[in-house]
């Protein structure tokens, strides 16, 4: 049996972040994703659809480090359903995303045109035949959430 939930999307907001007493962080996000499609009138119509996501431990530290509004990102994960008690006593339930990775696929918010600002490196020790490839077989290996390449996206 599978459970698993792949998302290309853009963030809705930062994310919320917060310490539970136990010492295990928790980050919630919010990703829209775009669909299109002719409706019965032969007019496209798009349909927005918003997913709530977690993230818990590290990737929990690192999406509150990295992400934010705007943002798109690939995401994987596994749905999860809990339920709970309402201040009214009503039992409530929600389906959301529980998060083993994601990656950053656009940094630029939605809202801005603008390139980010280049900075400039020293390259008096990088080797001359250094091609900047990611020597970690395409897998993203820094926590950083720093882009190496996109040949390691399944799409």
């Amino acid at each position: 049996m599978v459970n698993r939930v792949i998302l290309i999307g853009n963030l809705g907001k930062d994310p919320e972040f917060k310490m539970l007493d136990n010492g295990s962080a928790l980050a919630r996000i919010s990703i829209a994703t775009n669909e299109s499609y002719k409706d019965k009138s032969g007019e496209w119509q798009d349909l927005t659809e918003w997913h709530d996501i977690v993230t818990w431990r590290n990737l929990a530290e690192r999406a509150q480090a990295t992400l934010k509004k705007g943002m798109t990102i690939y995401l994987e994960g596994k749905l999860s359903t809990r339920s709970w008690q309402d201040q009214d006593g009503n039992t409530r339930r929600t389906t959301e995303v529980v998060a083993n990775y994601f990656r950053v696929i656009d940094r630029k918010p939605a809202a801005e045109n603008t390139q980010p600002p280049i900075q400039k490196t020293n390259t008096s020790n990088i080797p001359e035949d250094f091609d900047g490839s990611d020597s970690t077989g395409g897998m993203d290996s820094n926590v950083s959430g720093t882009p190496t390449a996109d040949d390691d996206l399944p799409f």
